[in-house]
């Protein structure tokens, strides 16, 4: 055959059938990361004031270990399994964590303003003000996690090319990180500096919801920080 290429030369050597890429290899993620992190949400709910808390003191914990106990049933140990089930599960469990940190935050205002049990002592506002800024820390970072470039299950098997997060191995083409996949600790840490520096730092938010969530979790940072920490000064006066 003329004009054809040995590359384009299948390496059996039949001329009719082109060479076969080799497929990417599935880069799955360890489940314990994301599970520590569900667990250590419920644990700091559970230490929460009861008039921070959404519900009962055990609804919540319940509501979130029943939902991991049925990912890790239906993908162990490792996460690489797509299912429309295990991603509609997966979903829940973010939705239940950020609504609970969304309102334990909001409540927190609102003992601020109107006076609160815990709002006069310093020690015991900034136990409750710390828990509840580091429940936001995780759910957004678990929120990240399931929602960017389909989910972790989805990013083990393809990358797209345009994620909706671009970490610095995405936007560093000396890295040579074609196959590099973001874990669990790469989606806690934007969590905590966006939380601390109240802007991206080095992961920038290339999609639309990337950039109202990452906007949102500022706000509420900010709100936590700064009247909390007000407050317990002027207590501490």
């Amino acid at each position: 055959m003329t004009g054809q290429k040995p590359s384009d030369i299948h390496r059996t050597g039949d001329p009719r059938e082109p060479e076969r890429l080799p497929q990417p290899a599935v880069l799955v993620e360890s489940r314990w990361p994301m599970a520590a992190a569900v667990i250590a949400s419920a644990v700091l709910t559970l230490l929460l004031p009861d008039d921070l808390r959404l519900g009962p003191r055990w609804a919540l914990p319940v509501a979130e270990g029943l939902l991991l106990v049925a990912l890790i049933s239906g993908d162990p140990v490792r996460i690489s399994r797509r299912s429309t089930v295990l991603r509609s599960t997966s979903i829940a469990l973010v939705v239940v964590l950020v609504c609970s940190a969304i309102w334990s935050t909001v409540q927190l205002i609102d003992d601020l303003i109107h006076g609160g049990t815990e709002t006069n002592s310093a020690t015991a506002l900034l136990l409750a003000g710390g828990s509840v800024w580091a429940t936001t820390i995780l759910a957004f970072s678990l929120l990240y996690f399931e929602l960017d470039s389909g989910g972790p299950a989805a990013r083990a098997h393809h990358m797209p090319a345009t994620p909706a997060l671009a970490f610095p191995q995405h936007l560093s083409p000396e890295l040579n990180a074609s196959h590099w996949r973001p874990r669990y600790v790469d989606y806690l840490y934007l969590g905590f500096t966006n939380s601390t520096a109240l802007s991206p730092t080095d992961v920038m938010p290339l999609a639309p919801w990337a950039k109202s969530v990452m906007t949102l979790q500022s706000i509420v940072s900010l709100i936590i920080l700064g009247l909390v920490v007000a407050r317990a000064v002027n207590v501490l006066a």
